[in-house]
């Protein structure tokens, strides 16, 4: 797949549980330059839709407000109609008058139906590219919602981009206990704080693994496989302060207090807390992989498990190819992979990242290796 002869219409995803400053966020984000040219999506659940009341845009965003439902139960009618039609509903003499997409769902959706959507719909895809899914997270009242709502888990754990919102608003006790535990949920997402809903725009955009200037795919950045190394609670994570728009020493975890670790241990067994079942890992193979394995192992893995897969993302050593490809699910669903021009380094290994419910680093490599076992004797067999 040419990305530079076929220019797609980058998408991003702003998600995000009820009350987290989503809607803050994005009038911040719409009036700097970068978005001068994005189409909004707004939507919210129930007949009547608040969200425009709350949406100060400037005059040359263009906003369509969805209201006929929640996006996810609405998502393959809706969702497709409105991005089949907006090519043509917003054009000037036969120019397109948007160059970005940025959708905004309500904050009880589950974003994985919308991913779905934006990856493999026919009417989608051919138009539009997935560039990333933004999640924001309120600093004070996150972990009570990680705790009460599973869809809150999974919005965070299969974001691109974490932003962590009302950091004026917390104490740093709050703020450790949550940062420690988005080490489990999601530790590659990058996390930025955000005061009064400013971040910079450059932060949440281009977080595909294809930017918008049609530059080389920067797969190491994208996969960020070093973020889930077996040393990773140990090491520390980087906090980005989007409002004074550097990094802030804030290794949450690094200066915890016996009092925060007795408080993150007392929850660690708590029969509420969704997030004790996500795992997230970098699963890698050394000898090129059999493209009929492959297939085969991934399509048995997504018919037992595929639910639960909440995201993977991969660059590839297939057999018999000098170009390695890139594949991205979100949980049964993949997208088409992508063929590369060339490796990103000396590093010609298969990695593949997994963000699991209940699927363990374990159940993978265990059915990777014995459909590796198996392959033999079933090609054997057919000949």
């Amino acid at each position: 797949m040419n990305h530079s002869t076929f220019p797609l219409i980058p998408v991003t995803l702003l998600t995000g549980f009820l009350g987290s400053g989503k809607t803050t966020v994005l009038n911040h984000l719409v009036r700097q330059p970068e978005l001068a040219d994005a189409l909004v999506i707004i939507n919210e659940f129930g007949e009547i839709s608040l969200d425009h009341l709350l949406f100060t845009h400037s005059a040359e965003n263009l906003v369509m407000e969805m209201s006929s439902g929640c996006l996810c139960c609405t998502i393959r009618g809706d969702l497709v109609k409105t991005l089949s039609d907006m090519t043509w509903r917003f054009s000037r003499n036969g120019q397109r008058q948007f160059n970005r997409v940025v959708i905004e769902t309500t904050g009880l959706a589950d974003p994985a139906p919308i991913v779905h959507t934006l990856m493999t719909h026919p009417q989608v895809v051919n138009r539009y590219r997935l560039d990333g899914i933004v999640t924001t997270l309120d600093l004070a009242t996150g972990n009570a919602t990680l705790n009460r709502h599973v869809e809150a888990v999974r919005q965070a754990a299969i974001a691109d981009c974490l932003l962590l919102t009302k950091a004026d608003m917390v104490d740093a006790k709050t703020r450790n206990a949550l940062l420690r535990r988005l080490d489990a949920i999601n530790p590659a997402a990058p996390r930025w704080e955000v005061r009064h809903g400013e971040i910079a725009a450059a932060k949440v955009l281009d977080l595909g693994l294809f930017s918008t200037e049609g530059k080389a795919p920067d797969v190491e950045r994208w996969l960020r496989e070093e973020a889930y190394t077996d040393d990773t609670h140990h090491r520390g994570k980087e906090v980005g302060n989007a409002h004074d728009h550097h990094y802030e020493d804030e290794h949450g975890h690094h200066h915890g207090h016996d009092e925060q670790e007795h408080e993150a241990h007392h929850h660690h067994h708590d029969v509420n807390r969704h997030d004790d079942h996500i795992r997230a890992f970098c699963f890698a193979v050394d000898e090129p992989i059999p493209e009929d394995l492959l297939a085969a192992w991934l399509e048995v893995l997504m018919s037992f498990v595929g639910e639960n897969i909440l995201r993977v993302k991969g660059i590839l050593n297939i057999e018999g190819s000098d170009q390695p490809v890139v594949i991205h699910g979100v949980q049964h669903i993949f997208h088409p992979p992508a063929t590369l021009p060339a490796w990103p380094s000396a590093d010609r290994r298969s990695r593949l990242v997994f963000i699991t419910r209940d699927v363990s680093r374990q159940n993978i490599e265990d059915t990777f290796r014995a459909f590796r076992n198996v392959l033999p004797q079933a090609r054997e067999a057919a000949a």
